[in-house]
């Protein structure tokens, strides 16, 4: 008999990173898809920081399925609203085979939904066409609302989310300047996802060099890391400038980023007062009812017209998801970390 793969959490992590004691690798056998239920097929898994926050605040519990995001392929259906061969944004997690339809439980904003084909390939529901894309649109479009000709930052400027702001900024007529680490994403930043600038906040002269790219100061930035290149960006701000928080790994004592979220909107108050920044908090949730039909329009037009690339960091095999989280966590990615756990039928 066929089995299914999977990975559970072993414990409520107490570190600040992953590391592999805490995922079990486990087998049973194929889910059977009830009345109302559809059996898919996963075939990649995302790997996103905020699965980290999951882990450490107990939402996931020791013994459950790994959380994620995946794009999967109905291979068996009890149910006239899947067909054999859909593909699907679902919630299978770590795992090579999930159930969909009646009785299944869904996240709020992470609903299973089918993926037209035509938009683009099936992997980027989960990165551009999918909740990175719809996160990056909702903190700077909608949130900070750039206009033609202004200074855009974007802290991890090449991966998953960063990458489609820093172009979604560059559609909007901005300058656009981001914040990588090695060498590499520093290119490829520039040569591939056109921004105007990279600097790296592996350099001893972060603030400087930020300066230099920056010689009309900052109008927006985009937020993923907090500390050092919080400090770098925000002394560079213009009055009236538009900061969005979507993620601060920089900022997390022991995992737990709203601590340093609690951190970063103090020394925000500041900034307020002396030059009116207006410092938004991201729940991308709050956008799917609102801004997906929305964005997925706008985005899959940029993206067939060429005016956003995406850059996919695709690891192969369920047996590797977790070092690919570690290494994902510890910046060793270049581009939205998938999975691919199989081919489509």
């Amino acid at each position: 008999m066929e089995t299914n793969r999977f990975w559970t959490l072993s414990e409520v992590p107490v570190r600040e990173t992953p590391v592999p004691a805490n995922f079990n690798f486990n087998e049973a056998p194929i889910p059977q898809p009830g009345p109302g239920q559809a059996l898919t097929r996963t075939l990649y898994i995302s790997l996103d920081p905020y699965q980290w926050g999951y882990r450490v605040r107990g939402l996931e519990k020791p013994g459950e399925l790994c959380h994620a995001r995946t794009v999967a392929q109905v291979i068996e259906s009890n149910s006239p609203a899947w067909a054999v061969g859909d593909y699907v944004h679902c919630l299978n997690g770590w795992a090579e085979y999930g159930l969909i339809g009646e009785g299944i439980p869904e996240h709020p904003y992470m609903k299973t939904r089918k993926i037209d084909p035509d938009l683009g390939p099936v992997s980027t529901a989960l990165g551009v066409l999918g909740m990175n894309g719809l996160t990056a649109y909702a903190g700077l479009m909608v949130q900070c609302q750039p206009k033609p000709g202004e200074t855009v930052v974007v802290s991890a400027a090449t991966g998953g989310v960063g990458q489609i702001v820093g172009q979604i900024a560059k559609v909007q007529g901005c300058r656009a300047v981001g914040i990588a680490g090695r060498p590499e994403k520093l290119r490829v930043a520039v040569d591939e996802l056109r921004y105007d600038a990279c600097v790296s906040h592996l350099s001893p002269t972060l603030a400087e060099d930020l300066a230099a790219a920056c010689p009309d100061g900052v109008d927006v930035y985009y937020e993923n890391v907090g500390g050092a290149l919080f400090d770098a960006t925000s002394a560079l701000f213009n009055q009236n400038a538009r900061m969005t928080i979507c993620g601060l790994i920089g900022e997390r004592p022991e995992g737990k980023s709203a601590l340093g979220k609690v951190a970063i909107m103090e020394r925000s108050a500041a900034l307020r007062a002396e030059r009116n920044v207006t410092v938004h908090e991201l729940s991308v949730g709050n956008f799917v009812d609102s801004h997906f039909d929305q964005f997925l329009r706008e985005m899959s037009a940029w993206y067939r017209a060429g005016q956003i690339t995406y850059r996919e960091d695709i690891r192969r095999g369920i047996e590797i998801a977790p070092e690919s989280y570690i290494d994902m966590m510890a910046g060793g990615n270049l581009g939205k970390t998938l999975v691919q756990t199989a081919d489509a039928i």
